[in-house]
This record gives C-alpha cells, structure tokens and sequence, in this order.
C-alpha cells in the first residue's frame, strides 16, 4: 500500500540565487526546483508551514505530491531536501517530475509485523532489524508504505534474510550485498537450549 498523495501551491520564483533565497525564507517561504521528465527546471517556492508539515509527517522521499504552480498541476516525488544546520528547519527541495511510467529508486522503511505471535521473542529473544530500510525500484506511483515482515514464525536464531522477502507486485530490491540479512530473533543474555529445557516441567 502506498502513500496518500498530497498537493502544494507554490509559486514560480522570478529570481534564484543565494540572496534571493534568502529573502524568501524570511518571508516564510521555502525555495525549491522541479527537474526531470526531459524539461528545464522551474524553480518555485513553497509555503513554509505545508512543506515542513509534510517532510515531518513521514514517508517524505517516498510519498508522490502534486505541485501546483497557477493553473498547471505537477506530479513529483521530493528527491532531496536540505535542513538548517542549527535550526534544523527545511531550507531547499528537489523535487523530480514523474509521468506513469517513472521508474525511481527509493528508500523502503522496514516493518516488522506479528511481533505479539513470535515463537522467539516469546522465548525471550529480541528482534534485531539489521537493516531497517531497503532499497527499492519500481513506478513512482507504486511505492509501497512499508516493507513488512512476518516474524511470528521465527524461533531464537532465526534469520530473514532479503531473498526470503516477499515484495509487492512490481517492486524490485536493489541487492548491493547478496542475500543480505534484513532482521533475526537474538537470543538474551545466558541463554541455552538445554538450560531452557531443564527448567521446562514435565508434562
């Protein structure tokens, strides 16, 4: 399942440049540029208070938005984004033009469900996510909210790795390391099979 699209008004910028942006950030303003899809980047601004709402909503480099510059509607998905260094509020965006058939690669954040039905973590395991996002390819408008992992079915040493991973129809991990691990069940500290078994009673 993918992300709500949203919509931001933005207005073209008539002047770019550092001092420019600079104007339009105390004017509470965020400036920003749209790029791809084989046109020359327009360069527009945002409404402070809706851009900083949405990167902070979550899901922001993966969620496709409509920007509407006058009476034109662009569809984009953010690509990067800069923050203040001290202040840590939002100064620039990208974002890229997408059509149907854009493909993008992304940055899928990892879900682990059922963790209440899991044989291990019921045993006293923990869950260790190695890797708590993956990355993946697939059509801008198809980018899934999560990736979600079922570890009821893991006992204490149990390891999912990413080709035990079942990913939405259309949706291709990029494998930089070959099979690598997603997440395991751990045992805690002290444990052993036998000591677990001599302390079980009878039935």
């Amino acid at each position: 399942m993918s992300r709500k699209s949203y919509e931001l008004e933005a207005s073209v910028r008539e002047r770019v440049g550092k001092g420019a942006a600079r104007a339009l950030r105390l004017e509470g303003r965020v400036p920003a540029v749209i790029y791809g899809d084989k046109k020359p980047p327009l360069a527009i601004s945002l409404p402070f208070k809706e851009a900083d709402k949405r990167l902070r909503a979550g899901g922001f480099l993966t969620t496709v938005a409509t920007i509407v510059v006058g009476a034109e509607k662009i569809r984009v998905i953010p690509k990067d984004y800069h923050m203040h260094v001290v202040k840590d509020t939002l100064t620039h965006v990208d974002f890229l033009r997408i059509s149907d058939e854009t493909i993008v690669t992304v940055f899928v954040p990892v879900h682990a469900v059922n963790q209440e039905a899991s044989v291990g973590l019921k045993r006293g395991g923990a869950l260790s996510i190695v890797h708590h996002e993956i990355e993946c390819k697939c059509r801008a408008d198809a980018i899934p909210e999560s990736i979600d992992v079922d570890v009821a079915p893991l006992n204490i040493g149990a390891s999912v790795h990413i080709e035990d991973v079942v990913l939405p129809k259309g949706v291709e991990a990029v494998v930089h390391e070959k099979n690598f691990t997603v997440l395991s069940i751990t045992a805690p500290v002290g444990f052993s099979e036998t000591a677990e078994a001599a302390e079980t009673p009878a039935a």
